[in-house]
């Protein structure tokens, strides 16, 4: 049996500069290394996170912490503004529920009702569930915000320079994720000689890359980007060194993500795994066809 965790510390309570931050926590690393930035910062943490997908580890780093069910949306409020929040941020991702574990609390019930007719998309959702917190005079801030060094950089960031087979491949891909995104499917696409071989779905990253490994081999970019039109603060794409660590084990030949509005974790680690397996890391920036056109022949 695992040692209990040690308590957490007292809420402060809020005094001239000083905040109170709230974070809605899903999995991965990111609710931590937001929580740490924010305590850095001498802010007080309050850490909402979700049965089956928060690691309840992450209570070490919170001034108060509890664990909802997905779905408990006014005690998810009622929780925030019980300890003085009055600005909170999303980080970490949340599984679709498949099972008892989703019970949607009366106000739950009404926002998904309030959706039916529009969709039931990822965006919507979140963006639904941030006006909900904004009614409650709960601003939702952008989460990169406080850990601006988390937002990945724009160029060729490691060792190997993209053929320029792959710097249409990267083209092509990050045209048709856009292209997908603007219908709120997913955030990235694999493709390989100008053929899209894996689409993101519910199932993630890395199941998505994977599958593309197993229909096409070796040789695959992947290509990840915000979603046009996308809340910047809700769902942003993230990376991270165990990113690369699945690309360099299915032999992939590139990545490219959007840079400034994609999270990239431990990106030192990320980068000297891509150069031992031969990958190329690209940021794109803003002003993505321009950047093709330096980089492309002919383009």
């Amino acid at each position: 049996m695992a040692p209990p965790l040690p308590a957490s510390p007292p809420l402060k309570q809020p005094s001239p500069g000083e905040t109170v931050l709230g974070i809605l926590a899903g999995s991965g690393q990111f609710p931590f290394l937001l929580a740490g930035a924010a305590r850095e910062k001498g802010w007080s943490v309050v850490i909402c996170g979700f049965r089956g997908n928060t690691d309840p580890a992450l209570e070490q780093k919170a001034d108060v912490f509890t664990l909802l069910p997905l779905g408990q949306l006014n005690s998810l409020i009622a929780f925030f503004k019980k300890h003085k929040v009055r600005q909170a941020c999303m980080a970490g991702a949340i599984l679709k529920p498949r099972d008892f574990s989703f019970k949607p609390d009366l106000r739950a019930v009404r926002l998904l009702l309030r959706l039916a007719l529009k969709g039931l998309g990822d965006d919507a959702i979140l963006s639904a569930v941030a006006a909900e917190l904004e009614s409650e005079g709960i601003r939702v801030i952008r989460p990169d915000d406080l850990a601006p060094a988390l937002r990945g950089p724009a160029g060729i960031l490691g060792g190997r320079v993209p053929t320029p087979e792959e710097w249409r491949d990267i083209r092509f891909g990050w045209n048709t994720a856009k292209a997908l995104g603007a219908l709120d499917i997913g955030q990235c696409v694999a493709v390989k000689n100008g053929v899209v071989i894996a689409v993101e779905a519910v199932e993630g990253t890395d199941a998505a890359l994977a599958r593309a490994a197993e229909l096409a081999g070796g040789g695959c970019t992947l290509v990840k980007t915000a979603k046009p039109g996308q809340d910047e603060r809700l769902d942003l794409p993230s990376l991270g060194a165990a990113t690369l660590a699945l690309l360099a084990r299915h032999a992939y030949a590139c990545l490219a993500y959007e840079a400034g509005n994609t999270l990239f974790f431990d990106l030192d680690t990320a980068l000297r795994t891509a150069d031992a397996a031969s990958i190329a890391v690209l940021g794109i920036p803003a002003e993505a066809e321009t950047f093709f056109r330096a980089h492309l022949p002919g383009a």
